[in-house]
């Protein structure tokens, strides 16, 4: 099985990469220092990520996939002739996306809101930021077909108006193998300099720049910029953490069966929130997509990256 994943080739975009090479690296688990709060921070400050293997109870998780699959077969998105936990992608092979506030999630997929909110997960938060912490009402959860995935992105870009200490916890919602899409993160992207202080200061409300993405092609980066992509097999329960400025993705999936799986954020109850996801009247993203649209080319043409 090692020598399989090895030598194991995964999509990101419309380019092939090989496992454990110059490209792409697996994740390592943090949870050999979890007890140690300081040795987990400074984990996240030289690594850019924390990846908590049972990070959520695995249950729980279970509980909130279960509710997310009976909504998708409810939106007609299942195949109706597998097994619901199967998450086998229906004839249109749509994938869903069921961002919103909790206000809404919590009285269609309450499970999926209580995950996001548990002590567990809350108190870990109190622990590693030195205070009291919150998460954004607002919550990522999607279900993504065959051939989806995400290019390369900083978080800021979407939601960089309150303070610059905000993290994303990106959970799978289920087990996820390499070949069913997950997270993917560029090692050492929390230190490109030129590219914080130009694509990095871009909000897509107000620059209007399409999907957003700093690129759709995995090498480039590595090439122009540095680092070396990451990712991992992960199981129900597992997560991993990183900050707004940490260039990260998603394999494609390549399987006909759903990868679920949520986005939410945390901070500190003292520092300054972007107001566009708090509350259930909040605006979220309000301008982009609207009127004329600058493409990623040109607004790095702009920048000299």
């Amino acid at each position: 099985m090692k020598g399989r994943i090895d030598k194991m080739k995964v999509q990101m975009g419309k380019h092939e990469l090989e496992m454990n090479n110059d490209y792409l690296v697996e994740l390592r688990s943090s949870n050999d220092i979890l007890d140690n709060t300081e040795a987990l921070r400074e984990r996240l400050k030289q690594d850019g990520y924390l990846l908590i293997r049972d990070f959520h109870d695995r249950k729980k998780v279970l509980e909130a996939r279960h509710n997310i699959l009976v909504k998708l077969q409810e939106m007609g998105r299942l195949d109706s002739s597998a097994p619901l936990e199967d998450g086998v992608i229906g004839p249109e092979g749509q994938g869903a996306a069921f961002m919103g506030f909790s206000t809404k999630l919590r009285k269609e997929l309450p499970d999926v809101v209580e995950l996001s909110e548990s002590d567990r997960v809350m108190s870990f938060f109190n622990r590693l930021l030195g205070g009291e912490s919150l998460t954004y009402d607002y919550k990522w959860p999607r279900a993504v077909a065959k051939g989806g995935n995400t290019g390369a992105h900083y978080d800021t870009v979407y939601m960089g108006r309150g303070t610059d200490n905000l993290y994303t916890v990106w959970t799978p919602l289920g087990d996820v193998p390499l070949e069913q899409g997950p997270l993917v993160v560029c090692l050492g992207s929390q230190h490109f300099e030129n590219v914080k202080k130009t694509y990095g200061k871009m909000d897509v409300d107000r620059d209007n720049v399409e999907h957003g993405w700093l690129s759709d092609n995995p090498y480039e980066i590595v090439e122009k910029f540095g680092g070396k992509w990451a990712t991992s097999s992960f199981k129900a329960g597992d997560a991993i953490i990183f900050g707004m400025y940490f260039l990260h993705g998603s394999l494609n999936n390549m399987t006909n069966r759903y990868r679920l799986s949520m986005d939410t954020r945390y901070q500190l109850k003292s520092e300054p929130v972007d107001e566009r996801w708090f509350g259930k009247d909040a605006k979220g993203h309000y301008a982009w997509g609207k009127g004329k649209v600058k493409t990623i080319t040109e607004a790095r043409r702009e920048w000299g990256i």
